[in-house]
């Protein structure tokens, strides 16, 4: 469980480094970098024509190699242990945004390393197809109640902030810290974030990091609505080539298309991933002494499966740490979502929790057979991300294969596919009849719903892997489109039960299926 002062992103950010240094081979690291700065300076530098599959090539040869770890010893003293209200006031002053005042529809602002921060990644521009480095010059940050830096340093950057708009921009995407990114759609705040790719997460063995190297940021025309943003991915088992094409609005599109090398063998990859944190609602209360009735910024993980099911599944805040696998071949989408939009259900006039975007992963091409892993951490603080969802290809990647997949990711309000059917809009669950059993209370919510005579004929299919379903209820409201389903479960000797339920009618599904973990 992370501490209540430490969140889980600067958790594994600040592992990355140790699991960087700890891979570090007995030969010279002056020369290892050496090596390292040559490849990349022989195809994607400085003056050099671009070309996406130089970026391929790189990591191709990266590859051949051990990991040259990056090693942050050039921050000025205290920059790694700035308190974090004093890092985020480091702002890059007016004007000095790439791109600014070019009427571009999007400007870049290169963030200052800094804080849990530290690993340098190196920032490029494409321009009439050639590469421009972005160079570090003090002169362009307001250091507010920090000391700046001493002159003539090049401490390269941390990362990127993307804003998009030419009337009313807004920002729209951040790229910090290993592979770590965040989007949102117009009107939204920040919540929930991505990971291009994600190694062994939940693992007793350990989980790796991977982490991005560089970027070389495509210079966009003036009407094309889209960013296209290349960047260069390390890490001990594997290498790999990004392209991630940005398209903002009241959903915003990112794809994702990557080749990854691998250098070992890897059996326990994650594509696809996205985290967020849930602390606390009805569906899942522990005993914490707060005011607001829910604090969370997602609410369940949602999936199309191959076969045409949708599924929904509330998140929770366990007790001890939870894995759950959704077995499926060819997956047509899933994410982390955030279903509940009422500020009331919140009563947070900070967070605005209900302005958190939903994150949708569609899959471009067939992934084969795999499944979509839920992982939920114990957490009492609102800061951790503490729910992790991806997709896990069953197949390993051998050492030395070379992978490429490709998806789109919806930065939404709610997924742009959505299903025909009732969804389950809030759960909630509290102390059954009985001392043993758990009582449940789920919304659906659809147009079907509004039918009183349809409304008749639905039926609630309940099931429980271990132990036993009782009381069930339905409370049909159509003048609300809503239909609520209530009942019992009670676990006998057995300490787990994987509950289902879906409303049907001659039949046939007239919801998506509602999937839930109960434990004692």
């Amino acid at each position: 469980m992370m501490s209540s002062s430490v969140t889980r992103r600067q958790f594994i950010e600040g592992a990355a480094s140790g699991i960087a240094a700890a891979a570090l081979l007995p030969a010279a690291p002056a020369l290892a970098q050496s090596n390292w700065a040559a490849i990349v300076q022989s195809v994607v530098a400085e003056g050099q024509p671009f070309d996406a599959g130089l970026v391929v090539e790189t990591a191709r040869n990266l590859a051949r190699r051990p990991l040259v770890p990056v090693v942050a010893t050039d921050l000025p003293d205290g920059y790694a242990n700035l308190p974090y209200d004093q890092y985020a006031g480091i702002r890059a002053v007016p004007g000095s945004l790439l791109w600014a005042g070019e009427n571009r529809g999007f400007t870049v602002e290169p963030l200052h390393r800094g804080y849990v921060f530290s690993r340098p990644v190196g920032l490029f521009t494409v321009e009439d197809g050639i590469v421009r480095r972005v160079a570090f010059d003090r002169a362009k940050f307001d250091y507010g109640r920090v000391a700046p830096p001493p002159p003539n340093l090049d401490l390269q950057f941390s990362g990127m902030r993307i804003a998009a708009g030419l009337e009313r921009p807004f920002e729209v995407a951040v790229f910090q810290g290993a592979t770590f990114f965040r989007s949102l759609a117009r009107g939204q705040n920040l919540g929930a974030m991505a990971r291009a790719l994600i190694l062994r997460p939940g693992e007793t063995r350990g989980e790796e990091i991977p982490f991005f190297r560089a970027f070389w940021i495509e210079r966009p025309s003036a009407a094309s609505g889209a960013l296209v943003i290349h960047a260069l991915l390390d890490s001990e088992s594997l290498t790999g080539a990004v392209r991630m094409t940005l398209r903002p609005g009241d959903i915003t599109l990112i794809d994702v298309e990557m080749t990854l090398f691998a250098r070992q063998v890897l059996d326990h990859i994650g594509f696809g991933c996205t985290m967020g944190t849930f602390l606390s609602g009805p569906q899942s209360r522990r005993g914490f002494d707060d005011l607001r009735p829910a604090v969370h910024e997602v609410s369940g993980v949602q999936m199309l499966t191959g076969g045409g099911e949708w599924i929904y599944r509330p998140v929770n805040n366990p007790a001890t740490l939870q894995v759950s696998s959704f077995m499926d071949e060819n997956p047509r989408g899933f994410g982390l979502v955030q279903r509940e939009r009422e500020a009331l259900a919140f009563q947070d006039d900070d967070q605005r929790f209900e302005l958190r975007p939903s994150v949708w992963t569609e899959p471009l091409g067939d992934w084969g057979a795999g499944s979509v892993q839920l992982i939920e951490i114990p957490s009492d603080s609102e800061l951790n991300d503490n729910i992790i969802a991806y997709w896990r290809p069953r197949q390993a990647l051998a050492a030395g294969s070379e992978t490429s997949l490709a998806y789109r990711q919806a930065w939404c309000w709610q997924p742009p596919e959505k299903p025909a059917l009732a969804t389950a809009v809030r759960t909630r669950q509290g102390r059954g009849t009985q001392p043993r059993r758990r009582r449940f209370l789920i919304d659906f919510s659809g147009e079907r719903l509004a039918d009183a005579a349809q409304v008749a004929a639905i039926r609630a299919a309940v099931s429980t892997s271990q132990g036993t379903i009782h009381n069930v209820r339905l409370w049909p409201y159509p003048e609300r489109k809503l239909m609520r389903v209530g009942f019992e479960v009670e676990p006998g000797a057995d300490s787990l039960s994987e509950l289902r339920l879906v409303l049907q009618a001659g039949g046939q599904p007239v919801s998506e299926t509602w999937l839930d973990r109960w434990t004692w």
